[in-house]
């Protein structure tokens, strides 16, 4: 995967986060991350907080925004996405700050040949989430991965 060219600010990179899980000794302590990463999020629109950017099939409400930025010179390789979300939920937040540190500033082609499920089973979220957060977090990848395809 190429370096992200992010809007997300104070977000690491999703290398970064891979690093931090594997410094930090428990699970106490990376879901404290999450919950800092959640904080260093960018503000979602309130304009956008509406049904059809809700991520269905999540506990807690979730919004997500999938924009393609056109690159320099309108060049459609050069396009790179913009992914916004918010939860209701502080850790789920966070999901979404990993979420948005794998897709956000990368070009179409590259987001769809991310593999999420394999990052969240190297970070080990699949065996540490209860089952509600884990089917929202799935459900946020796939309407991710839905909305990549037709970029």
């Amino acid at each position: 995967m190429s370096t992200q060219d992010t809007t997300t600010g104070s977000l690491p990179t999703i290398e970064e986060i891979q690093e931090a899980f594997e410094l930090l000794e428990d699970w106490d302590e990376r879901f404290s991350y999450l919950l800092d990463l959640a904080r260093k999020r960018p503000a979602f629109p309130p304009e956008a907080k509406i049904d059809p950017n809700r991520v269905h099939g999540c506990q807690s409400t979730v919004h997500l925004l999938v924009d393609v930025e056109p690159g320099a010179g309108g060049a459609e390789d050069e396009s790179r996405l913009r992914v916004r979300a918010e939860s209701d939920a502080a850790m789920v937040n966070g999901l979404i700050a990993v979420m948005m540190a794998l897709y956000d500033g990368r070009t179409p082609a590259e987001a769809r040949a991310i593999d999420p499920r394999a990052v969240i089973a190297q970070l080990g979220l699949d065996e540490h989430l209860s089952p509600t957060r884990k089917n929202g977090l799935h459900a946020l990848i796939e309407k991710i991965e839905l909305l990549t395809r037709h970029a």
